[in-house]
Parts: C-alpha cells; structure tokens; sequence
C-alpha cells in the first residue's frame, strides 16, 4: 500500500518523520556493510531494491493509502539479514517516491509501514521458527520462507489498517469489509513468489542467504 499524506494529520508525520530518522541512525550504525564490498552482495542488495520498486509499482486499489502490492519483505530479510533488508525496502520506496507515486512528505510514514513494520515481523517470525520448530531444510522453506512471506504481508496490512483506522482516515468496519480480506489473496501471491526467490537462492547459490546456515539445515540430517 502507498499511503497519501492526505490521510494523516500533521502530528503523525512529525512521530513518523522522528521514528524514520532513528531507524535510519541504527541502521547506518548497525548494517553490515561490509558485505556489500563483495561485488555478489551489492548486486544482490541493488537487484532487490529494483525488482521490489517494480514490484510496488504493480499495484490495485480503489482508494488512496488502499492500495494493494506484494511487499518482498520475508524474502530480502532471509536473503539480506534485517538491517540490509531494511536499506532495500528503504531504496525501493524512494524508487517508488520518484516516480510520483507517493507524495515525499509520506515517505516516512510508508518507511515505517512498509518497510520497518514487516521486516521486523519477518524477523520475529523468522526467529520463532528457529527457536520452537526443528532445524530442517524443509521448515526454512516452506514453513519460513513461504508460509512466513504470507503471514508477513497479511500482520503488515493489519498494522498498517489499524494506523489508519487510529489516524481517522478510514473506519474499521469500511477496512473489515472491503480491504482486508484481499490481505489472505495477497498472502497466497507474496507466498509463492517470495518462496520460489528463496528456494532457487538457497538452491544455487546458498551462500546468497544470511538466513540460512548449512550447518543447521543440512549437515547430520
């Protein structure tokens, strides 16, 4: 979802606009940054935030801030780590926002909402896995990767509806009805194309994935 600034009164963009400069600070301090002096992974990094600005410019809806796009969000964290997935979003975003598809005064709160939000659920979720299911090639892939990318996108539009519904822009039996059932058809989508990203990275090129560690999922099983 693109978010107007319309629909957000002018104390929000100012919590949003000091939330994004904070997460913007840890960020520069805690991303790896390293890891991009390896040609391979600041490809990666640089193709995930062209192919997710294409991505979220595919996009239905039928009302402002109610717009509906696969974020990529499960499939940069397991591929990038958090804090370089977190860039990603970040670059793509700000892809989207040149191209006149959001307003720039609504860049941080789509940060907080599109990017901040469901890498940190993905994280959570990411790490709930590994703590109470076995460590299993086939629970990163299909439990992780695809039924996460799901459950990642559809708790991102939850958050994001019930900031609107908080922000006065759209009321909670309007998003109920006619928005957030897409959420479990989106899941489906974001599913399958963040599962196939990871599956093939993981499959050839494995070293690719800061979130998976061939000692954990294939040694001894």
């Amino acid at each position: 979802m693109n978010l107007a600034s319309s629909l957000f009164p002018a104390v929000w963009h100012g919590i949003m606009l000091a939330l994004s400069l904070a997460v913007v600070w840890q960020t520069v301090r805690r991303a790896p940054w390293r890891r991009l002096l390896e040609s391979s992974q600041l490809n990666l990094l640089l193709g995930f935030a062209v192919g997710l600005t294409l991505m979220w410019s595919l996009k239905a809806g039928v009302k402002p801030g109610l717009n509906l796009h696969m974020l990529g969000a499960m499939a940069a964290t397991l591929t990038l780590g958090p804090w370089l997935a977190l860039v990603a979003l970040a670059a793509a975003l700000s892809g989207v926002t040149l191209n006149g598809a959001i307003e720039w005064d609504a860049w941080p709160i789509n940060f907080i909402l599109m990017a901040v939000v469901p890498v940190a659920i993905a994280s959570g979720i990411q790490r709930c896995i590994e703590r109470w299911l076995p460590a299993h090639f086939f629970v990163f892939i299909f439990v992780t990767s695809f039924a996460g990318a799901a459950l990642t996108v559809m708790l991102q539009g939850a958050v994001a509806s019930a900031a609107m519904v908080v922000a006065g822009a759209y009321s909670a039996e309007f998003l109920l009805s006619d928005y957030l059932p897409f959420f479990l058809l989106l899941g489906f989508s974001e599913a399958w194309i963040s599962g196939a990203i990871v599956t093939l990275l993981v499959v050839y090129r494995p070293d690719w994935v800061a979130g998976f560690d061939d000692s954990r999922y294939l040694l001894n099983k």
